[in-house]
């Protein structure tokens, strides 16, 4: 009985497999933003005219006290994706670009190199034809 052959369904998500200091950094950027609110407080701010946002701005949003608002907007500050600058009484935040670009690029390979289904480029090819030469 010949051996099954093996083939690849899929491309591979990344380029090379993440090295230990990598990966403490990523997962510390990852657990930052695994929560809603944290979430969308940093899309709020990145999304933000002028690429910086008033608390005053952020807090009404929520159904959460002042305190809490501030504890979540001080987890993304300790990871490092956002920083903020008091001017009188309000601190304005804005997105380091930075961080937030490694959080993208862990996922941007998958992006770049597996078309879906729908795509112009897989109509008519087999699943061998489009992965990477």
């Amino acid at each position: 009985m010949a051996a099954p052959s093996t083939t690849q369904c899929c491309a591979p998500i990344a380029r090379e497999p993440l090295g230990e200091a990598d990966a403490v950094e990523l997962a510390t950027l990852l657990k930052a933003v695994a929560d809603p609110v944290r979430l969308r407080l940093l899309s709020m701010i990145g999304s933000h005219a002028g690429g910086e946002a008033c608390v005053c701005d952020l807090t009404g949003v929520f159904d959460l006290t002042a305190p809490t608002i501030s504890h979540h907007l001080k987890v993304l500050r300790t990871a490092g994706l956002i920083d903020g600058e008091r001017r009188g009484t309000w601190v304005y935040y804005r997105i380091i670009p930075e961080a937030v670009n490694k959080l993208g690029a862990l996922f941007a390979p998958l992006a770049e190199s597996a078309p879906g289904p729908a795509s112009p480029a897989a109509a008519g090819r087999t699943e061998l034809e489009l992965l990477p030469a």
